[in-house]
C-alpha cells in the first residue's frame, strides 16, 4: 500500500514533505503528546537507536498534535535527533487512520492511536503497528527494518 503523502511543518522550522525521503526508509511514528510519560518513553527509545536506524538507512520522524513550539521544546529537554512533526489539524493522522475516539477515565475523545509506520524507499509501507505498547516496540521496529533492508539487498 502507497505512504499517504503529505506536507507539515517541521521541528527544524522548515516544510518537510514524506516524498523528500524517497530512496530510504521512513520509520514515521505518531504519538499522542509531548512530555507525556509514555511518549517520552517511546521517543527517546527511538533517540537510544536512532544511529542503528540511520546505519541501516532509515529515517525516524515523529508527529503529533503539539505545535512546533512544543516539539522544540520536547527535543531540546530529551536531546531528539530527529524531526517532529505538527500535524495540529490532524490532517496526517486521519490520512493514516490513527485519529480515533479514546476513553480514559470514563470520558470520551478524538486523539491519536500511538502507531508506526515503516515506508519502503519507493514509499510504499511494508509494515505497520497499531494500539502500539511502547515497551520493546522499537526493537520490533528495527527488527522489520533489518528484514525489509535484508530482502531488498
Amino acid at each position: 500500500m502507497e505512504a499517504p503523502d503529505f506536507t507539515l511543518p517541521a521541528s527544524n522550522g522548515e516544510n518537510v514533505a514524506l516524498s523528500q525521503f524517497r530512496g530510504k526508509y521512513v520509520v514515521l511514528y505518531f504519538y499522542p503528546k509531548d512530555m507525556t510519560p509514555g511518549c517520552t518513553t517511546e521517543s527517546c527509545d527511538f533517540r537510544d537507536h536512532h544511529e542503528v536506524f540511520e546505519e541501516l538507512g532509515a529515517v525516524v520522524i515523529g508527529i503529533s498534535p503539539d505545535s512546533i513550539v512544543r516539539h522544540k521544546k520536547f527535543i531540546e529537554k530529551h536531546r531528539l535527533p530527529f524531526l517532529l512533526l505538527a500535524d495540529e489539524k490532524q490532517d496526517v493522522a486521519k490520512a493514516y487512520d490513527v485519529w480515533k475516539l479514546k476513553k480514559n477515565f470514563g470520558k470520551e475523545y478524538m486523539g491519536i492511536e500511538r502507531s508506526t509506520f515503516l515506508i519502503d524507499p519507493n514509499g510504499q509501507i511494508v509494515k505497520e503497528w497499531r494500539k502500539v505498547k511502547v515497551n520493546g516496540h522499537v526493537e520490533e521496529v528495527l527488527n522489520a527494518l533489518k528484514e525489509a533492508v535484508g530482502s531488498n539487498k
